[in-house]
């Protein structure tokens, strides 16, 4: 069941008695549950028929206990459950209650960065049921700017690809904070705005031309003084720009570069979709291709999987990480 479904439900009428909220990716759960907390129960009901329970502070039964009042003059209680994979070793209990709830309570439970094993009864019977099992899960890199694009859309921004990758690759894929950095330039900026690099820079303090985005383009393109300018602004800002990140990221970049070589179809529309990338960023990889072929890209990715041993301690490296950077560079682009 999607988020839409849920919301629209509830706003029909259809309220179920419980809403198990599971995955690993927070945001939704915790927009189901907010969208509950406020849309639910009146202003003036919530008062006694509105509770709040953590996972860390309450057992089992304890939900149970509370879930079984009767509302005061409301038609119903709503008892929301965070941080619920605190109870994850006896969360099973709660299919007791599954079985018989008291139909007055909305029961709301958050059990985030884990979901319930499919095979064991309280998830069995959360679905016999028909109640709500909702399982939020992590998007990947490409699913994330599309999931960009079309948050802002929905409230009449626009944003150019650059801005997208640049939010991406310093925020990763959690959805809950690029949220708040979206939260932030709309404040700032107008509506039918088209958010820019530069508006990433003055506002959320990334960088727009030393960055791992950057350094990626530079290294494809082989400009050796551009690389060199960004790792050195990468050494006088070592907290903002992790040496492991940036490994990562030239490793997806030459991985998907392999797999660049092998396509047969290499229109721009296939490109863009075997490598999971947006057909904006396609010419990038036709430039590195010319750059690196693929005896090469192979040297380096053996060369990144050492690097980044080294990086983490493992080889007893003499170089300092800044040093381990610098001559990953200077192997990968000579």
């Amino acid at each position: 069941m999607s988020v839409n479904a849920i919301v629209s439900d509830i706003k029909k009428g259809d309220i179920k008695p419980i809403y198990f909220l599971m995955g690993e990716e927070s945001y939704y759960i915790d927009k189901i549950s907010e969208f509950i907390e406020n849309n639910i129960l009146s202003e003036s009901e919530r008062g006694f028929n509105q509770m709040i329970i953590y996972g860390r502070d309450a057992s089992i039964d304890d939900i149970v206990s509370n879930a079984k009042r009767f509302p005061m003059m409301a038609e119903k209680q709503v008892i929301i459950v965070k941080e619920a994979q605190e109870l994850s070793r006896t969360i099973e209990n709660l299919a007791v209650y599954v079985e018989n709830p008291q139909p007055t309570t909305v029961l709301v439970v958050c059990y985030k960065y884990k979901k319930l094993d499919a095979r064991k009864k309280l998830a069995k019977l959360i679905k016999k049921k028909g109640y709500v099992l909702f399982e939020s899960k992590k998007l990947y890199e490409n699913q994330v700017s599309d999931w960009i694009r079309k948050v802002l859309t929905g409230k009449k921004y626009n944003i150019e690809p650059k801005a997208v990758q640049m939010l991406v690759e310093f925020l990763g894929t959690d959805l809950s904070k690029i949220s708040n950095e979206l939260d932030k330039l709309m404040i700032v900026l107008s509506k039918e705005s088209v958010i820019s690099p530069e508006d990433i820079e003055r506002n959320i303090g990334i960088s727009k031309d030393f960055n791992n985005f950057e350094l990626r383009k530079a290294v494809g393109n082989k400009h050796i003084v551009k690389a060199n300018q960004i790792i050195n602004y990468f050494k006088q800002n070592s907290k903002s720009n992790p040496i492991v990140v940036t490994i990562s990221l030239l490793n997806d970049l030459f991985t998907k570069l392999l797999l660049f070589h092998g396509l047969k179809d290499k229109s721009q529309t296939n490109v863009a979709r075997k490598l999971s990338v947006s057909p904006y960023f396609v010419k990038e990889y036709f430039d590195a291709a010319h750059n690196y072929p693929m005896r090469k890209v192979s040297q380096i990715i053996s060369m990144l999987h050492k690097a980044d041993m080294k990086s983490k301690g493992v080889g007893a490296s003499l170089l300092a990480k800044d040093d381990i950077l610098k001559e990953l560079l200077f192997k990968i682009m000579h």
